[in-house]
């Protein structure tokens, strides 16, 4: 007994010290893009599926712009929903490792009627568990953004008009935005 609490309490804190660092290390957004030509950069849900619509917007804005650069990225959603599902996560293993490895509640009380049948049908119980709270997960990570930045200026946003822009609403932002940045050149 002894010998699974060390065992479950160093995989916790390997699991805890090994947070992603990455996030602090993007550097922040400048104004630099202006003098270097324009960009397009797009924000998009990752889980939501809008890669695709993003790839399909390259193309197609590459044919028709092609001295525009454009790149993606997937949007971050808030700080409260990456540590609520790294949170489930932590759970998640969590609880595989106390099934897997028969931890019996008994010691400490009397274990439930759930926990039983756990710990009895355990390959049964450790699917359910892995894609459940992968369900949870993935609903505190997926944002539905399909954001677009115009020299590092926000031009669309869809959390707050809860849609994709059409591809002519599209071409009449950056024509504008050409435009105003580049009064002198003559824009097809």
């Amino acid at each position: 007994m002894l010998h699974r609490m060390k065992l479950i309490l160093c995989f916790c804190i390997i699991l805890c010290t090994s947070s992603n660092k990455a996030d602090d290390n993007e550097p922040p957004l400048t104004k630099l893009s202006t003098k270097t030509g324009p960009t397009l950069k797009f924000f998009y849900c990752y889980s939501c599926g809008y890669r695709k619509v993003f790839e399909e917007y390259v193309s197609i804005l590459q044919q028709k712009y092609p001295e525009l650069k454009i790149d993606g990225e997937n949007y971050i959603p808030s700080k409260n929903k990456i540590l609520f599902a790294k949170s489930f996560c932590f759970l998640k293993i969590a609880l595989l490792v106390l099934i897997i490895s028969g931890f019996d509640f008994a010691e400490l009380g009397e274990p439930s009627s759930l926990w039983q049948w756990c710990i009895n049908n355990r390959f049964y119980s450790c699917i359910m568990i892995f894609f459940t709270f992968n369900t949870i997960e993935g609903y505190f990570m997926s944002s539905g953004a399909f954001e677009i930045h115009f020299n590092d200026v926000p031009v669309w946003s869809k959390l707050e008009t809860g849609r994709i822009p059409q591809l002519f609403e599209l071409f009449q932002i950056i024509e504008s935005h050409l435009n105003m940045q580049y009064p002198d050149v003559n824009i097809v």
